[in-house]
């Protein structure tokens, strides 16, 4: 009941909101960021290199996607 007061609490509080913001903010920044890594290191192999690991160019932006945000 405590724990339940105090989420409820910090999720009305101002403070609680904002850093509730920029938690979800930072998360979808650093997904982004995956996503844009491993898009540029996929895209900068060979297409000899892509095809010994089994992956074609056009797979690169799904592969990233997948690597930053799940399936």
């Amino acid at each position: 009941m405590m724990a339940q007061f105090a989420e409820t609490l910090s999720t009305r509080h101002p403070s609680g909101l904002l850093n509730g913001l920029l938690a979800r903010f930072t998360e979808r920044l650093e997904r982004r960021r995956v996503y844009n890594r491993t898009y540029a290191e996929l895209a900068n192999l060979s297409t000899r290199e892509l095809t010994d690991l089994g992956i074609s160019r056009s797979m690169i932006s799904r592969l990233a996607h997948e690597a930053a945000y799940g399936k």
